[in-house]
């Protein structure tokens, strides 16, 4: 029955996910035997390294797709007899041979190569499904069910039941029913075995989520109690189990794969798998998809790579000993050919050197003969061409001659026009220049009367102020009066200034008695310092292990008054152990975050807001109204005569408040300690005392020792031992008291002597201030008095500077009122204007004249300098023509005179060379006269001159005479072997270029899949290594490399107890439950890099306790509910109570039996029984 929680969820946002998954299959290996002569052999193993090398570009240049089938060489999977068939030398179903480009490597293919899938994880639907995702299950007649149908949900699907109701059977159906092999289960190994008992036939049906836009795939596989064949229907159509495989593979379903499905039988073989092994399967569900492709690549390229440097190797050295052979014979074999050779080489060129002396004489008497007729038609069209020339050139210097003297007339007239045109152009400007000046003295007249009446009323005013001011003089003070006063007082402030002085004396020397007793103070602080300096210490220390707890407690010390409630600093700080002897015990009992503690507020501002230091930290805090905690587990008697010193909490000083923590979390009071004498303490007795009251810890020395009962059996009692590390906390001892009370009483006494002196600097401030004002008073009555002599000073310079200034000013009045009138002047002005403008009239009119007679001119001399430049254009290329003509002729005439003497000269000896050629030819045997021939037919005898036959032969002459003779016998092995050294070479050549193919595919798919699966195992890494970091456990994945890539592998190293190293994950080192932990915590791990639409774990909490068990299911619950996480089964037996769910998550029950009722409206429903309840309640709480 299924239950599930409605929520609006569903509709949020769905991430794609376009990221291709292939699944790989490894590529069979191709043996092939060459030999020397079978070329078509070699020529396909060629074709192989080049579709090898396509493989790998295949996967360097992988594009995301959205689909099942893809192009390319990426992900293929090959089946057998395809395999087959391209190991006899290919078939018309093999795929494409991949192009190689020029330097050895190669670009995929296109078109679809048959048996070879792309696999992919598909994007998300809008109903919430992967494509792939497991939407609906139907059995019937299978293992425990008679009929059964539910949906499971887009993420994490919760399976429970009691055991024995067919929760494993469920997957077991699904591996099943998608035609994946009974091994992979670990149960039956026939199909048959799956068929309830007393039924005949059965069915599984398995509705799976199809690719966007596409209906969904509807898997039915019928089994058969009597039969191991079974039948699949897909959609309604018959269908073979390789092509349900082959949509498994296109949706890139993995459940033969341990890291995405983990059958209940197989938990346990997950840890026993290798760590290559792992490393495979890790690469199939998670990470880049062409993982394993690029490992299988660099596999198979690296054992090829072997084979080939062995085969080469032993190639060179058999190479190596036939050369070492033949270079004995090396010298007299070539002695005999380089003799028989040049014996050869002097009869041919005997016979040649006549033929080629006629060729070439030949041939140029028939260049000399075409080039005397083609000369002489030359000289003949040259001079018929020329003469019209001729005639036209005389012509068209007579017309050039007639056009220049006009252009020389005209223009002539034209410059006089301009000459006259200027100088009526000056005049112009001349009475222009005299029309301004006349205009700028009538301007100017007007402002200078204008500026003289002004200064005239400016002066009489002046004089009229200054005399008023003259007659009417201020009231002037005796200056000699005011001196005699200034005297006085200067006298009167000089008591004063004294007393000033002596008070200033008695103010300094009471600041120095202040200033020693803040330096007697500051010193008393500075003691008081250094004894509370173990605290200090402390709070350095934990600032060194936690900044954070140790920014808190500083600033928790400046915000007390923030608390209602007394918050006690961490035990670090807080705690102290008198006698050191016991302090490497005591700090045993704790661990580091133990040392600290706090409370809601206290979280609140730190914790959860930025609000106190302005950042969000993270502490421990402890908080317990009442606690309550068990008694010792002996008592002081006992503990006396098993021979400990006493209890953890007897040694300690702590606040009040502290202890009930100390007690309720840590059970320091039930802590047992034996160190000044732990030799006396009987092992034996004290692990008996200590478990009867169900366990607790004591400490021998440097051994912890943690006693309790175990559950199981006979509850004996256990005792876990690990050695304590020395003290670091509470080493630090406490000050003095005595000495603490001296300096604070120092430090009283300091203060009183300062508050003395700062009262009697208060009461010298006081007379200060009075003596100040006497002083001020005398200032003010002196700076009146020096006012008032510089105000009598300043009127009697005032009044003479007036009168004069009244004198100049009178002066310049005068001056001013005799000036004449300016009428007079300004009518003369205005008729030189008028005078000056009629000239200008008459001169611009006779400008205006010439400048339309230039122009005319101007136009005329134009057109005919335009005549006469064009004439004279054609004149000069007209001349320039002739003239090249006439050198043409000349030249072309003096050849012809010099190759008609040639010609006469190479006839005749052409004649002559005819007849010795002959004559040679007719004296040589039949074997070299028919080479000659044959040189002669195919122009080899044409292609050397005389010269280089003379020299040659002469050169071939005098090697022979220097040739000894060699026993013909040796040359004949000596070839032989040479033939044999060149095919080996050959070998050697083809091997080297293969080597290097292999270097290039092995480095081109290395640098692709070690950095993939880097990131792959760094990712796994970080989430496994947090996760048992919650548990209080350690994990880390590491990734080992290995020169052979088959070799590669993942480790799992895991450490469940404190004392315990990293240990790696085995099927035999760790308990069934560590196993169990640290599988599902690496299953985890991998979920958010996974590729496959859904996953499965059976039962994977069997064997783990209360803690464990709930961490992994909120981790799991956490990690599978998100938004854009994939399919997850989880199958249980069991769950603990208040464990976290999420509204994504779906639960699946499983009620199966043998005694179920019919179904009817009370009873048999599940669902029915469910939602009574829950109306129940609602019905009870309302």
């Amino acid at each position: 029955m299924v239950r599930r929680a409605l929520s609006d969820a569903t509709d949020d946002s769905l991430k794609e996910n376009s990221r291709r998954a292939p699944v790989s299959a490894q590529k069979p290996t191709k043996m092939r035997r060459e030999t020397l002569r079978d070329k078509r052999v070699r020529r396909a193993e060629d074709d192989e390294d080049v579709a090898d090398d396509a493989h790998l570009n295949g996967h360097d240049e992988a594009r995301d797709v959205q689909g099942g089938n893809e192009d390319g060489a990426e992900g293929e999977i090959e089946d057998e007899d395809e395999a087959d068939d391209e190991d006899t030398g290919g078939s018309p179903k093999g795929r494409k041979r991949a192009r190689a480009n020029t330097i050895g490597d190669s670009h995929p293919t296109d078109g679809n190569v048959k048996g070879k899938q792309k696999a992919v994880t598909l994007p998300r639907d809008v109903d919430g499904f992967i494509p792939g995702s497991i939407m609906r299950i139907q059995l019937r007649n299978f293992v425990t069910y008679d009929y059964v149908e539910f949906f499971p949900g887009p993420h994490l699907n919760m399976i429970l039941g009691p055991n024995g109701t067919g929760k494993s059977s469920i997957a077991c159906a699904i591996c099943l029913g998608l035609n994946f092999p009974p091994s992979v289960l670990g149960r039956a190994s026939e199909l048959s075995a799956f068929v309830k008992l007393g039924t005949s036939d059965g069915h599984i049906e398995i509705e799976l989520k199809g690719p966007k836009g596409k209906p969904n795939l509807v898997i039915r596989r019928t089994l058969s109690a009597t039969s191991k064949s079974s039948q699949f229907i897909l959609n309604g159509h018959a269908m073979s189990g390789r092509e349900v495989n082959q949509r498994m593979a296109e949706l890139n379903v993995q459940v033969s794969n341990l890291c995405s499905f983990l059958p209940q039988d197989k938990v346990a073989e997950f840890a026993r798998m290798s760590p290559q092994q792992l490393l495979r399967e890790t690469q199939r569900a998670a990470g880049n998809e062409n993982l394993t492709a690029w490992h299988d690549t660099l596999i198979t390229a690296g054992k090829e790579l072997k084979h080939l440097e062995t085969t080469l190797t032993a190639d060179r050295e058999q190479l190596k000993t036939l050369q070492e052979r033949n270079a004995n014979l090396e010298r007299d074999v070539k002695r005999y050919e380089e003799r028989r050779a040049i014996e050869k080489e002097i009869e041919l060129l005997e016979l040649m050197l006549p033929f080629v002396e006629y060729t070439e004489a030949k041939r140029k008497y028939d260049q000399l003969k075409a080039a005397q007729t083609e000369m002489h038609e030359k000289v003949k069209k040259l001079n018929e061409s020329n003469a019209p020339y001729i005639n036209l050139t005389k012509k068209m210097d007579k017309q050039l001659k007639d056009l220049q003297d006009l252009r020389e007339k005209k223009k002539s007239a034209t410059q006089q026009k301009f000459a006259s045109m200027k100088r009526k152009w000056q005049e112009n400007l001349t009475l222009e220049g005299q029309a301004e000046e006349l205009k700028n003295e009538l301007d100017n007249l007007k402002t200078r009367e204008k500026n003289r009446l002004k200064e005239i009323q400016k002066s009489e005013k002046t004089v009229e102020n200054l005399q008023k001011n003259i007659d009417n003089p201020p009231k002037i003070e005796d200056v000699e009066a005011i001196k005699e006063q200034l005297k006085q007082l200067r006298a009167e402030s000089r008591d004063v200034t004294e007393r000033q002085g002596d008070l200033q004396e008695r103010q300094r020397t009471c600041i120095e008695e202040e200033s020693r007793h803040k330096m007697e103070l500051e010193n008393a602080r500075r003691n008081l310092r250094q004894l509370d300096d173990v605290n200090s210490r402390r709070l350095k220390e934990l600032e060194k292990v936690d900044k954070d707890a140790a920014d808190v407690v500083q600033w928790l010390r400046q915000n007390r008054h923030r608390f209602r409630m007394d918050i006690i600093e961490p035990p670090i700080l807080s705690c102290a152990v008198p006698d050191t002897k016991f302090a490497t015990a005591v700090e045993a009992c704790f661990n580091f975050n133990d040392l600290r503690e706090d409370a809601t507020l206290l979280n609140r501002l730190v914790v959860d807001s930025p609000d106190a230091l302005g950042r969000r930290v993270r502490i421990n805090s402890w908080f317990r109204p009442r606690p309550e905690y068990a008694d010792p587990p002996m008592s002081a008697e006992e503990l006396r005569g098993l021979g400990f010193d006493g209890y953890a909490s007897d040694f300690i000083q702590c606040p009040d408040g502290l202890r009930p923590f100390l007690h309720s979390t840590l059970n320091l009071h039930r802590t047992a300690i034996a160190v000044q004498a732990p030799n006396r303490v009987d092992a034996g007795r004290a692990m008996e005392v200590v478990a009867r009251s169900g366990g607790a810890s004591y400490i021998v020395g440097n051994t912890y020792n943690q006693v309790s009962r175990s559950r199981y059996g006979q509850q004996k009692a256990q005792n876990q031992t690990r050695d304590i590390r020395h003290a670091r906390f509470f080493l630090f001892a406490d000050a003095d008291p005595a000495q603490k009370a001296a300096a604070e009483n120092a430090i009283r006494e300091a203060e009183f002597h300062l508050e003395g002196c700062k009262k009697q600097i208060n009461e010298l401030s006081v007379e200060d201030s009075k003596i100040r004002a006497e002083i001020n008073e005398f200032s003010s009555k002196n700076n009146a008095l020096e006012k008032r002599k510089k105000a009598a000073i300043d009127i009697k310079k005032k009044l003479e500077t007036m009168k004069l200034k009244l004198v100049s000013e009178q002066g310049q009045l005068d001056r001013l009122r005799k000036q004449p009138s300016v009428d007079a002047e300004r009518a003369k002005l205005k008729s030189k204007i008028l005078k000056c403008s009629a000239q200008r009239v008459i001169v611009l009119k006779d400008y205006e004249k010439l400048a339309r007679e230039a122009i005319a001119s101007q136009t005329e001399a134009s057109k005919v300098a335009l005549e006469a430049l064009q004439v004279a254009a054609n004149h000069a290329q007209l001349k320039a023509m002739c003239s090249e003509r006439e050198d043409e002729m000349q030249k072309a005439l003096a050849e012809f005179n010099k190759v008609r003497q040639e010609y006469q000269i190479a006839k005749l000896d052409s004649r002559a060379k005819l007849d010795a050629s002959k004559e040679k030819i007719n004296s040589v045997d039949e074997e070299l006269r028919a080479r000659f021939q044959e040189m002669e037919q195919t122009g080899e005898a044409q292609k050397r001159s005389v010269e280089e036959l003379t020299v040659e032969l002469q050169t071939q002459q005098e090697k022979l005479e220097l040739s000894m003779h060699t026993n013909p016998g040796v040359v004949d092995q000596y070839k032989k072997r040479q033939e044999a050294i060149a095919e080996l070479e050959r070998q050697i050549e083809e091997r080297e270029e293969k080597v290097q193919k292999k270097e290039r595919a092995i480095k081109l798919a290395r640098d692709n899949w070690e950095p993939a699966l880097t990131r792959l195992v760094e990712s796994v890494g970080q989430k496994f290594s947090a996760a048992f970091d919650r548990i209080g456990c350690a994990g880390e994945i590491k990734l080992t490399p290995h020169e052979d890539y088959d070799k590669w592998a993942i480790d799992i190293l895991v450490k469940f107890r404190d004392h315990e190293k990293l240990q790696l994950l085995t099927g035999e080192r760790q308990s069934g439950g560590e196993r169990s932990l640290t599988t599902i915590m690496y299953l985890m791990s991998l979920t958010e890099e996974a590729r496959t639409p859904f996953s499965l774990v059976d039962e994977i909490n069997q064997g783990m306790d209360a803690r464990a068990e709930r961490a992994v299911h909120n981790s799991l619950v956490e990690v599978t509910c998100k938004s854009d996480s994939g399919q997850y089964f989880l199958i249980t037996p069991k769950l603990l109570a208040d464990l976290l769910y999420h509204e994504r998550m779906k639960v699946l029950c499983v009620n199966n039996g043998e005694w179920l009722p019919e179904e009817t409206d009370r009873v048999g429903n599940m669902m029915r029984m469910i939602e009574g309840y829950v109306n129940h309640r609602s019905r009870a709480s309302a």
